[in-house]
């Protein structure tokens, strides 16, 4: 049985792997650059949670390896300590403490002196959440509730609007949870995030897409009015449906103004089935609220005019393999396998548990709302029709 070497990566190309990482090439694909597994790549990603580590660098300050051989030098040919001091435009005082906190005159040596200023300059700077406990216990707090670092970030914005010792940043509280040596917040609230991965993802990761039938009838994206393209006007819905495991699924709902969401349990993906369920939805909200539905290119739809018949709501959509045109329901769908992970079984949650994970993600502040909660802003449409 042959063994592999262990790899020792060097500075170059640690510097390389963090550029594939970050560009968001796949751990297999970084480590078949090195003849490596992905565990190899992953094991060098993982100290930082997936997170490129700033570069150190010396104090501009500090003393460098030359001067510290040419203190060497001096205390070899029995130069004072004031004399050495002068020849490098230096406080006597720094050479005193260099040579005594390095062994003194009898021991000093100019390479050893300079590793070990290196390594006690690792002493990195405690992040702002581990000096201030009211403000980590609020994080924390807030995190077990599902907020996203960035819900959290906005909120206490919000709430403290001149108290930046009340106020974090989302990429802070990232960096935090994912670089345990800051000691702040606890590991285990990473499994509160929407992706339960041990390391942070490049946004450029691509993923993949989902290639959908032909509908009959259908009417494209592109006949869509203008006013409901700019989110100007409520009543205007998104949706699909989140699948799992042994043929199970919910259909999703979000309206574009207010990104207010709606879930509905179905027991298939038929048509027949899927129609029925958003007839008897509709019934829920008022006319005002309900105006049009765009969907994918799913089969489920198929009997979509009868839909519009029963309900008189007009169906659009999407152009193949465009799911960012309905991003609002792509990004609630990413959202809900927090709850509903891949692989699951749907069908054992109850349509009382649908609304109560509904209602949680409704009453988490928005940045596309200014912070506000798609509940607030759904709540004040309503009323507005009353």
């Amino acid at each position: 049985m042959v063994y592999r070497t262990r790899i020792k990566y060097t500075s170059e190309q640690k510097a390389e792997i963090w550029d594939r990482w970050k560009r968001g090439e796949s751990l297999n694909s970084i480590g078949r650059l090195f003849d490596r597994g992905s565990s190899s790549i992953f094991t060098l990603l993982v100290p930082t949670g997936g997170i490129r580590p700033i570069p150190r660098m010396r104090s501009s300050s500090a003393l460098t390896l030359a001067e510290r051989e040419e203190i060497s030098r001096g205390i070899a040919v029995g130069q004072s300590m004031r004399w050495i001091a002068s020849s490098l435009n230096r406080s006597p005082s720094t050479i005193s403490r260099e040579i005594q906190r390095n062994g003194g005159l009898d021991c000093y040596r100019a390479s050893r002196a300079d590793k070990a200023a290196w390594n006690r300059a690792h002493r990195p700077k405690l992040c702002k959440l581990a000096m201030h406990a009211e403000l980590r216990d609020a994080v924390a707090i807030k995190l077990e509730l599902e907020w996203s670092p960035q819900q959290i970030a906005g909120w206490l914005k919000q709430k403290y609007p001149g108290d930046e010792s009340k106020q974090v940043s989302h990429e802070t509280i990232y960096k935090t949870l994912f670089i345990q040596a800051r000691g702040a917040l606890k590991k285990e609230l990473q499994q509160h995030l929407r992706s339960k991965r041990a390391i942070r993802r490049s946004v450029h990761t691509g993923k993949e897409q989902d290639k959908r039938g032909q509908i009959p009838d259908m009417v494209s994206i592109s006949e869509r009015p203008a006013s409901v393209e700019d989110r100007a006007i409520p009543g205007h819905w998104e949706g699909d449906l989140v699948a799992g495991s042994k043929n199970s699924y919910i259909a999703t709902l979000v309206e574009r103004h207010t990104r207010y969401v709606m879930l509905m349990k179905v027991a298939d993906r038929k048509t027949e089935t899927v129609i029925n369920a958003l007839i008897k939805h509709s019934k829920r909200l008022p006319d005002e609220l309900y105006k049009s539905l765009t969907w994918d290119r799913g089969k489920e739809l198929s009997d979509h005019k009868r839909f519009s018949m029963a309900t008189d709501i007009d169906v659009y959509f999407c152009d193949p393999n465009s799911p960012w045109q309905r991003g609002s329901n792509e990004n609630t769908n990413g959202l809900l396998r927090q709850y509903f992970p891949k692989g699951t079984d749907l069908s054992v949650h109850s349509q009382e548990h649908l609304d109560m994970i509904a209602r949680r993600l409704n009453e988490r502040p928005r940045q596309t709302l200014n912070f506000e909660t798609p509940a607030e802003r759904f709540n004040a449409c309503v009323a507005s029709t009353v």
